[in-house]
């Protein structure tokens, strides 16, 4: 795969399942969304607007994926996402279909 594909399908996903990698990465540690923000930039190329981020973080956490706590560091009040249970067997979810759809043997 040249790199000129791999940066095209990253983004494209990236943007089109923009729920799914917020969870992914939020999995692998509990972030704040400033935070998030950048590690989506510097991951996949993609530029995260503040208003599609808050939203989505905000409906993840309404369908249970996510719980937030406010932390303060210094005089800054963070809101420090974790993903729950439910989160991450979504992910699951998501990555077993996935998997299904990339060796299934049904299209010829």
């Amino acid at each position: 795969m040249t790199e000129t594909f791999r940066k095209e399908l990253v983004q494209r996903m990236t943007r089109n399942l923009l729920d799914i990698q917020l969870l992914r990465l939020i999995q692998t540690q509990p972030m704040w969304g400033y935070k998030i923000k950048k590690v989506v930039e510097a991951l996949f190329g993609v530029t995260l607007r503040h208003g599609a981020l808050y939203p989505m973080l905000n409906k993840l956490e309404q369908k249970g994926f996510l719980t937030s706590e406010k932390q303060k560091q210094g005089q800054r009040t963070r809101k420090v996402y974790t993903i729950t249970r439910k989160g991450k067997q979504y992910v699951e979810a998501y990555a077993g279909i996935l998997k299904e759809q990339l060796v299934g043997s049904d299209i010829k």
